[in-house]
């Protein structure tokens, strides 16, 4: 070609794009195994729509970690096995182990929930009241967007 700088800006937009790719691809790869148990319906209500509880088990692979996110209600959970690092806004990071318990408020941001561990699992229960009429038990933090 005649033109070096369009070849350039060209290998510069394949070489990011690839990257990009790439890395979406393993952070999809790494996010936790979810496994709906049970929904029930329920008399009470969350906001004023009827309610729903739901029990999930989450499955962390070794150094597995979910992206920071909010439940559509309260959620109460229990560690079955392995180690769980937790942290919902406004309280700090906590280390829990097989028996101990956590509890997130309605729409809290759930910052940090990792597997630790190199080399063993982590299963969590969790039990999440929400209204009927959610679509999603998780809700993604959209990431912040940085002006240049």
């Amino acid at each position: 070609m005649k033109h070096p700088a369009i070849q350039l800006v060209i290998l510069l937009f394949i070489t990011f794009y690839s990257t990009a790719q790439t890395q979406k691809k393993s952070t999809m790869a790494k996010m936790p195994s979810v496994k709906i148990i049970s929904a029930v319906d329920i008399e009470e209500e969350i906001d004023g729509q009827p309610a729903r509880v739901s029990t999930v088990e989450l499955i962390l692979q070794p150094k597995e970690e979910s992206q920071p996110h909010r439940h559509p209600g309260p959620v109460y959970g229990y560690i079955l096995e392995g180690i769980y690092e937790f942290k919902v806004e406004g309280q700090p990071l906590r280390k829990l182990q097989s028996g101990d318990t956590f509890y997130e408020p309605l729409m809290a941001l759930h910052e940090v929930g990792s597997n630790p561990s190199g080399n063993s699992i982590t299963r969590v229960l969790a039990i999440v009241t929400h209204p009927r009429s959610a679509k999603n038990l998780v809700i993604l933090e959209k990431p912040i967007e940085v002006a240049e």
